[in-house]
Formats: C-alpha cells, sequence, structure tokens
C-alpha cells in the first residue's frame, strides 16, 4: 500500500455548467443539464495570455461519471493528483484534462448514439469540444485533443477512433470492450435468471407452461418490471447491477423505438435461445470487427494505446490481443501492452498511457 503524498502543484479544478441541446427529451429522460468538471494545470495559471494546452478527456467506465475521477480517494491518487505528479516528474508536459458526466438511468452508456438512451457521441464531440475550446485556452485542433478511458470508457476512445477520427488525435483503450462473443454471452444466462424473477405469471412447480405470442427479442414486461425495480430500489445488488449492465448494452446496441422500453434483446427471455438477427446488431458495433472499415481513420490517428490485463474477469485480453493483431495486419501504427492484472484497480496504468498521449498531441 503506497502512502499518499501532499502535491504542492495540484493545478486548479474548474466546474462549468453545460445545457446540451443532444441530450434533451432523451427516452430515459435523464438530466440534460450537468455539470463538468475541467483541470487545469498548474502553468495554466502561470503563463497568462496566449499560451495554448492540448486536451484530454477522459471516458469512465460503466456505472461511472467523470466525477468519480476528480473525487479524493484514500491512498490512491485521483486523476488530476496522477496527472500533476506526472507533469511535475516531467513524465509529461501540461494539458488540460476535461471529465464528461455522462452517467445514465442504465448505468451508464458507450459514447455512441442511441435512440434508447442518447446521443452521447454528439454529446462529447458536437457540444463538449467546442464549449471547452470557448472556454479555455486549448489547442483548438483535433491533433491536439484526444480522449481515454477504461471498460467501457476503452471501448469508447477506441470506436471514436474509428466513427469519430476528425475530432481527435489520440486515443488510449485500457480493457475496452471487444470482441463480444467473450465479453458479454457468458454473463447473459444470469441475466437470464435475473429478469426470470420479475416474469408474470410466475413459473410454477409441475409442467412448464410456455408463454404465448412472445416477440423474439421483445420484452414480454419483466425487462420493465426489473427496471422500475431498481430504479426504485436504495441499494441494487451486484446481481442487480450486472442484469442492468446487460440491458445497457442491449439499447446501445441494438435501439429500437417501436421495441418495448425502446430496444431489443439478444436472446429468447424463456429458452435462452440466442436470436442471430439481434446478435449480428450487436457485432456491428464490436471493434474487432470494424478494423478494416476504419482503415484510413485509424491510421490518421497520431497516437493508439491499448492496453489490457491477462487475468481481466471478462476476458477483454483475447479481444485486446485480436484488436491489436488486425491493427498489426491493417498497417496501423499502434501499442499495445498486457500487465498481471484483472479489470479492477488498473486506474497506475494511466501513468503510461497519459504521458503516450500527451507525446502524441503536444
Amino acid at each position: 500500500m503506497a502512502r499518499k503524498l501532499a502535491n504542492p502543484n495540484e493545478g486548479e479544478l474548474v466546474v462549468l455548467e453545460h445545457e446540451s441541446r443532444v441530450l434533451r427529451d432523451n427516452a430515459l429522460g435523464d438530466p440534460h443539464v450537468r455539470k463538468l468538471p475541467v483541470w487545469l494545470p498548474p502553468q495554466y495559471s502561470r503563463v497568462r495570455g496566449k499560451k495554448r494546452f492540448p486536451v484530454l478527456y477522459d471516458l469512465v467506465g460503466y456505472t461511472g461519471s467523470g466525477w468519480s475521477h476528480v473525487a479524493w480517494k484514500n491512498f490512491e491518487e485521483n486523476l488530476p493528483e496522477r496527472a500533476a505528479r506526472l507533469i511535475h516528474d516531467r513524465k509529461m508536459g501540461p494539458c488540460i484534462l476535461v471529465f464528461p458526466d455522462c452517467f445514465t438511468a442504465l448505468g451508464g452508456n458507450q459514447y455512441i448514439n442511441s435512440s434508447a438512451i442518447g446521443r452521447y457521441a454528439d454529446y462529447l464531440t458536437r457540444e463538449l469540444i467546442p464549449f471547452v475550446d470557448r472556454e479555455f485556452r486549448t489547442l483548438a485542433g483535433r491533433d491536439h485533443r484526444g480522449c481515454f478511458g477504461k471498460s467501457s470508457g476503452g471501448y469508447g476512445a477506441i470506436i471514436h477512433a474509428m466513427k469519430y477520427a476528425k475530432y481527435w488525435g489520440a486515443i488510449a483503450d485500457h480493457s475496452g470492450d471487444a470482441y463480444f462473443d467473450f465479453v458479454y454471452l457468458a454473463d447473459w444466462p444470469n441475466t437470464l435468471n435475473e429478469l426470470a424473477k420479475y416474469r408474470q405469471p410466475a413459473p410454477k412447480t409441475g409442467k412448464y407452461r410456455a408463454k404465448a405470442n412472445l416477440k423474439p427479442g421483445h420484452d414480454d414486461g419483466r425487462v420493465r418490471r426489473f427496471l422500475e425495480h431498481i430504479w426504485n430500489k436504495t441499494k441494487p445488488s451486484g446481481t442487480d447491477v450486472h442484469c442492468l449492465m446487460n440491458l445497457c448494452m442491449a439499447a446501445t446496441y441494438d435501439p429500437s423505438p417501436s421495441a418495448p422500453n425502446g430496444f431489443k434483446l439478444p436472446f429468447d427471455l424463456e429458452t435462452g435461445e440466442r436470436i442471430e438477427a439481434r446478435w449480428r446488431k450487436w457485432l456491428q458495433h464490436d471493434p474487432v470487427q470494424l478494423v478494416s472499415k476504419y482503415r484510413k481513420e485509424l491510421k490518421s490517428m497520431k497516437g493508439i494505446y491499448i492496453d489490457c490485463g491477462w487475468r481481466d474477469q471478462y476476458h477483454i485480453h483475447y479481444g485486446c490481443r485480436q484488436l491489436s493483431r488486425q491493427l498489426t495486419r491493417a498497417g496501423i501504427s499502434h501499442r499495445y501492452e498486457e500487465f498481471d492484472g484483472t479489470h479492477s484497480g488498473v486506474d497506475y496504468r494511466m501513468d503510461v498511457s497519459l504521458p503516450f498521449l500527451y507525446r502524441a498531441l503536444k
């Protein structure tokens, strides 16, 4: 356990309020007016005038918010403290850090647009980027702007390098969702079992009675009852959160305004059979399926950093290995590292990724 030391070169945390047009009237009824923490390095106030700085956007993982990375942490550094130390030790130069709040009633999102959740890709690229560039002395061009994140945030970073490359010059992907056949499929039986608790009528001992007229991929009411239960529960359990996460992914990858709850499901709620047409919708968002399609955009990146622990409990290291191999075959420059760790407690890896991004974007 490391001793936490005071840092005399902390920089300044500024909190702005932003009113979003693209998030107004989102399907979940989530707030469209949100606070935006922005960290300014110590050099920002020391050097007046025309001095401008690169900008890094922090995309947090599922159930997180940008606020979680600026909050006090016991025995560890929060992200501003980490950046201040790296700058003070000359591991990287000064840059501005932005901490978007993209939390939703489904526990988060994947930083892409979804009619079932909200237009969070547009929120980042069309609203927050110009807003930050107006408010601060940024180097306001994609060659000096990057994004990074872990888990869902890592997924968001690599997807933005593909689909929104005109906004970003470099990205860092820590343990980002990839190879969906490994990442998501194994947990769906648990999700179906959890949703079965909200089936009506409830199952009874004896002859199984199949539900009639259950449309493939559609909720029969149990998903809605589960969601209402979670939204009214004081403290969701770990099982609740994992079930909610899979529903969030369904709302992200297969939104359908005409379906109950605004999205479709990849499995039959009664038999557990995978619905191939629905699963194909998911795979259209899998990074390992998209490298060749977005080869030009990925090659335009000034830096791509990817890492993952080889004991990741969601098996994401296999997807990261595939992603790295495909990037190599496509002639796309990148840096891929593995480490002895799981999916949890990996913020220390930013000691590697943040200097990497700064060097690419300075």
